[in-house]
């Protein structure tokens, strides 16, 4: 192997490590940065997906052909870290996460046919909030009354989205409500494996795990996607492992708190998707609950950073 051959291999395995350097954690631009670009990845997988459904091909095939070729684009790690990446310690967790993961998908894609991409974004905004929930009655921790009430706050501001009074209120935006409460319960899963193994590796095993679990429901619907469909599917996968990828290494660079300051663009990503390839217009309801549901999620997400820090000095000092 020649010096540039071996520099290269080394730049690619930077890539996929994770870091766990203290001195690396605090860079917000790289945390930006990253960020950003699992942002603009995500909602690539969101416009693509749907312009797979308007193209006949069903919901729960577009999350199987998802989950396929984001594993293959993956594959790279199997390589570079050999069988270790296969094993954990956590199975039976990972296998709840991804029924939880499977839900939120075969709730998530079928919503994209139904609703503007803009108000899905928006929606998903609720999953933090979700987790909350989640923490509280399942994790039995103990929640101060402010974030009891910027959960209050955040409902209302599902209410100005959803207004599931108005006539145009029905099955995709349940769906789409349904699917980012599944996100939110996964959320604290992920925690969990967080403390045995790394993020590569839940990306990884969750993948895999996902191709044959999501495989049964498309077989109901299966139908083969018309052939100029084929790169829009590769496309969803390729953006889908960036996304997270991308999203992964934010918060590597910085805290929680900083990070889920970014993740508001993706709704500018997905009303600019939405606009020029489908047509669809945003009103100002929804903007405006989301800038609302967002305020609440950032600051049970501030606060729970904070709990966490004031945690690690008394432990630290004791």
């Amino acid at each position: 192997m020649t010096g540039s051959e071996g520099r290269g291999l080394a730049r690619i395995k930077e890539l996929f490590r994770v870091s766990g350097t203290p001195g690396k954690r605090d860079d917000p631009i790289a945390a930006l940065l990253w960020m950003t670009l699992g942002v603009a990845g995500l909602s690539g997988l969101s416009g693509l997906a749907k312009y797979a459904g308007h193209q006949g091909v069903e919901p729960l095939m577009i999350a199987f052909f998802r989950n396929v070729f984001c594993f293959l684009c993956l594959t790279p790690l199997f390589f570079l870290r050999g069988p270790s990446v296969l094993r954990s310690g956590n199975i039976s967790l990972y296998g709840v996460r991804v029924g939880f993961q499977l839900l939120s998908m075969m709730c998530w894609f079928p919503a994209m046919t139904m609703i503007p991409l803009a108000e899905l974004q928006a929606t998903s905004f609720l999953a933090p909030l979700f987790a909350t929930v989640v923490a509280i009655l399942y994790l039995r921790e103990r929640v101060p009354l402010q974030r009891w009430a910027a959960l209050g706050v955040g409902m209302i501001g599902a209410f100005i989205i959803l207004r599931p009074l108005a006539p145009t209120f029905g099955l995709g935006q349940i769906l789409a409500l349904v699917a980012a409460m599944s996100i939110g319960i996964g959320g604290p899963l992920v925690k969990q494996l967080t403390a045995t193994d790394d993020a590569d590796k839940i990306v990884f095993l969750t993948n895999a795990i996902l191709i044959p679990a999501s495989l049964i429901p498309a077989l109901f619907v299966w139908k083969w996607p018309a052939l100029h469909v084929w790169p829009y599917l590769a496309g969803m996968g390729m953006c889908a492992c960036l996304g997270h990828i991308a999203m992964t290494r934010a918060f590597n660079f910085a805290d929680a708190s900083l990070v889920a300051t970014f993740d508001f663009a993706r709704l500018p990503f997905a009303v600019l998707i939405g606009m020029t390839f489908f047509g669809e217009y945003t009103d100002i309801w929804t903007w405006i609950g989301s800038i609302i549901i967002f305020g609440a999620a950032f600051y049970i997400t501030h606060s729970e950073t904070a709990e966490r820090k004031r945690a690690a000095a008394v432990a630290g000092n004791g």
